[in-house]
């Protein structure tokens, strides 16, 4: 599903360039539950984005379901990232003003989907994630945990292939992430590949696999289960 070889991305910084990778491989097949960890610096954000098609590798090749990212254009990767990649963020990114339905239907408008069929996908999204009767509340009206739970269902509602979760339990406290981490499981349960970022070993610990990251390059891989 995903196939990234001798990947390198160096940002010029004044007269500076800063290696944030430095010839990164990977393979990470369908299913799988996997967590990218490293120190602040490590790379670890930089592949997290270089993953979601969200920047673009200095040399090297990255496959998404085996096709060359590098040869898309900016049309067809938007097109890539609104239907086959779901993210998750530590911040949340919840308009403030919007109910957790139209926030789960956002992604369906950009899609063209019809109204009765994005209110409908919507709403079943929202179930999924346990949140049915929270449908016409703004982001104020929700607690931290159930934040997040609506951006996993607007992440969910394309049905994407691969979810991306940068520190989703960051700004939660204990009880609402192991929450969301149990949400998580059950998608992964159900087929979907997930992919962490975080620095933290207890958030890693749910995953199967963990890839540590060290000065752009991969230091340890190991499968936990």
């Amino acid at each position: 599903m995903i196939e990234v070889k001798d990947v390198t991305k160096v940002y010029r910084m004044g007269e500076m360039d800063v290696h944030a990778l430095r010839g990164v491989s990977l393979r990470v097949e369908k299913g799988e539950f996997l967590s990218i960890m490293g120190a602040s610096g490590s790379g670890k954000s930089t592949l997290m984005n270089v993953l979601g098609c969200l920047d673009s590798p200095t040399s090297g090749s990255y496959l998404l379901n085996g096709r060359d990212v590098s040869q898309l254009s900016d049309r067809q990767l938007a097109r890539i990232r609104g239907r086959e990649l779901g993210f998750v963020f530590q911040q949340f990114n919840l308009l403030p003003r919007t109910t957790a339905l139209r926030q789960v239907e956002l992604p369906l408008v950009y899609a063209g989907v019809m109204p009765g069929e994005r209110r409908r996908r919507a709403r079943e999204a929202l179930e999924t994630v346990g949140l049915s009767e929270r449908v016409g509340h703004r982001p104020d009206e929700l607690s931290g945990g159930q934040q997040q739970r609506v951006a996993i269902a607007r992440a969910l509602v394309n049905q994407p292939s691969i979810i991306l979760a940068d520190e989703p339990t960051g700004n939660l406290d204990s009880k609402s992430g192991e929450e969301i981490l149990r949400i998580f499981q059950q998608l992964n349960a159900q087929g979907i590949t997930v992919v962490f970022v975080t620095h933290d070993p207890d958030i890693a610990a749910v995953s199967r696999r963990i890839v540590r990251l060290r000065d752009g390059l991969i230091e340890k891989d190991e499968m936990l289960q």
